[in-house]
């Protein structure tokens, strides 16, 4: 198989930290090129990263350079648009961070650019390529708890304080021009997007959102009910001004449950592992303990390497990534138009 040669826009801390490595650990991929807003960090990161990477000064250079084969973009929300179709216009191949777009609309536009095109792009929701949601929805499939009935998430976290939300991991998550939204907007899209994976897409949904505490602009509470395609319901209680960090999801079928966690252990000390998926069946309780790599993304990137060679698929579609889109949008424009008037 070929290797496949990628630039990387965008040089911030999920790059570093997260998908970055991810490029060049996976079989058959190698990162060639990267850029930043910020040259200097550019530089420094091809520096620390690898002999043979460069760092170039102009995104449209490592675009259109002949020896990149993919994109990926790496850079905050509001500029997610702009990159894609810069992409899709060069006729090259592109990943881009999630939240895919600002709004549905935004992510349907990038899309269908895309589509025109005729480039594949695919949108950075890597839990659906990792082991412990893999197992997640076989598990389901499998009818190891029979049909399911509805689910349940919940998502609790404490307000940042000042200094942190004025430092680089807050900062811009919690200015709605940068990120689109929240936390909400911003981390809440994993978990409905492994329910699309896991369950089937949302058909309609019904929600309040509201920011209570004052502390930043966006929501900082959410509820939602919700119909699935398949006719299973859900409901979600997402409340990010609370005294404790705390999050699960829970899945009801007609003959057990599965309760697991979408993100890490939000309380320290750091690396720990995620929580097991526990499965329910009456009085009895399987735990099912699956780590994560160590570069979360690798495994997401793994399958965009395969499938540009022919042997797989990536599950992290512009249709998929669209729907989680949509339904964020559905939850939150009662409270965006309360805001606009």
């Amino acid at each position: 198989m070929r290797t496949i040669r990628w630039g990387m826009i965008g040089c911030g801390e999920v790059a570093r930290m997260k998908s970055g490595p991810a490029l060049w650990r996976a079989s058959n991929s190698t990162l060639v090129a990267v850029h930043d807003r910020n040259l200097e960090r550019a530089a420094e990161f091809a520096r620390t990263n690898g002999g043979a990477m460069r760092a170039e000064r102009d995104a449209d250079a490592l675009i259109r350079a002949p020896d990149v084969d993919v994109v990926y973009v790496a850079t905050r929300t509001d500029s997610h648009r702009e990159y894609v179709l810069r992409c899709a216009a060069a006729r090259k191949p592109v990943l881009v961070e999630k939240p895919m777009g600002m709004s549905h609309a935004e992510c349907r536009e990038m899309a269908d650019a895309c589509r025109a095109a005729g480039v594949p792009l695919w949108i950075a929701y890597y839990r659906r390529a990792l082991p412990r949601f893999t197992a997640l929805k076989d598990l389901v499939q499998s009818g190891a708890i029979g049909p399911v009935r509805m689910t349940l998430s919940r998502h609790f976290h404490r307000i940042p304080d000042p200094e942190a939300m004025r430092g680089s991991f807050w900062g811009w998550r919690l200015d709605p021009k940068v990120s689109g939204g929240g936390i909400y907007f911003e981390a809440v899209g994993h978990t409905l997007d492994i329910l699309d994976y896991v369950i089937g897409p949302i058909e309609r949904i019904r929600s309040f959102a509201d920011n209570q505490a004052g502390a930043y602009p966006p929501e900082d509470v959410v509820t939602a009910s919700w119909r699935y395609g398949n006719g299973a319901y859900g409901s979600g209680a997402w409340c990010f001004a609370t005294d404790i960090d705390d999050e699960f999801n829970e899945i009801v079928g007609a003959t057990g449950r599965i309760r697991y966690s979408t993100f890490p252990p939000l309380m320290p000390p750091p690396g720990r592992p995620p929580a097991p998926i526990r499965v329910y069946r009456g009085e009895t309780v399987e735990e099912i303990p699956i780590t994560d790599p160590p570069y979360v993304h690798q495994p997401l990137v793994q399958s965009i390497v395969d499938e540009l060679n022919g042997q797989g698929h990536c599950a992290s579609t512009p249709e998929s990534a669209m729907r989680t889109a949509r339904v964020i949008d559905d939850t939150l424009a009662e409270f965006l138009a309360r805001r606009r008037g």
